[in-house]
């Protein structure tokens, strides 16, 4: 993928559907350019193409879903990164937030960072962080660790500090996922009782999904940015959550 579908892959996503029209003028090239580049990236399975737009999909992806707010997602990962001190073990959950916040902390020494994402681990192969890549039953469609085995892992090794990602929230469900698999995990992560904290965009809040990420008390902190609608920020605090806005 070159810089320029790169550039056309987080507009996409970022804004849902964009048409050729506007793809050619934000990055000035010929909308016959355009055209080329979109065929290529829908058969990457990377979007789709529509008449004369492109629309973003849904993908379980970390490559994909990190193109989407790149630049507010950076600024949430190292916001999250300066909350963990040297020495200390944290675990960071699959997603492309926490992708990027293990790039932050695999920078420092004297971390040792626990994960059920094989993305996370192949990313840190060249770092001098201590990686521990929990076992388990390989999802390959979000290149992950589930199942029973995972869960079992998760019994044996100790964290203080746990980064979870997620795909929704809402005030009558709490936070959710899109995979069972995945929740089951997640829900064995938060029962450990390590200080719990979500890492998400806004774009997350207001989406609601079938696999709920309970209890709402295990969550000690939610890390997002400044499109969060203020009812959201205070039915969290409410919970006792303390919730850290970051701006564009």
């Amino acid at each position: 993928m070159n810089p320029r579908q790169q550039i056309i892959l987080q507009l996409v996503n970022d804004r849902q559907r964009v048409s050729v029209s506007e793809l050619a003028q934000e990055t000035q090239v010929s909308e016959v350019t355009i055209r080329q580049d979109l065929n290529q990236l829908e058969t990457r399975g990377l979007l789709k193409r529509v008449h004369g737009s492109a629309v973003a999909l849904e993908s379980d992806d970390v490559d994909v879903r990190m193109m989407t707010h790149f630049a507010m997602k950076q600024k949430l990962a190292n916001h999250a990164a300066s909350l963990v001190n040297e020495g200390e073990t944290v675990f960071v959950e699959s997603g492309s937030s926490n992708a990027l916040l293990a790039h932050h902390l695999a920078q420092r020494p004297g971390i040792t960072l626990v994960t059920v994402s094989g993305y996370i681990a192949r990313q840190l192969k060249e770092s001098s962080c201590e990686v521990i890549l929990l076992g388990g039953i390989y999802q390959k469609k979000s290149d992950s660790m589930v199942g029973p085995l995972t869960q079992l892992c998760l019994r044996h090794v100790h964290f203080s500090k746990a980064f979870i990602g997620i795909d929704g929230y809402q005030v009558d469900t709490g936070f959710t996922g899109r995979d069972m698999i995945r929740a089951d995990v997640i829900n064995s992560v938060l029962a450990k009782g390590a200080e719990n904290i979500i890492l998400a965009d806004a774009s997350k809040f207001g989406q609601v999904h079938q696999n709920s990420l309970m209890p709402l008390s295990s969550i000690n902190r939610v890390i997002t940015d400044n499109r969060l609608p203020a009812g959201y920020q205070q039915q969290l605090m409410a919970q006792g959550i303390q919730v850290d806005i970051l701006s564009e």
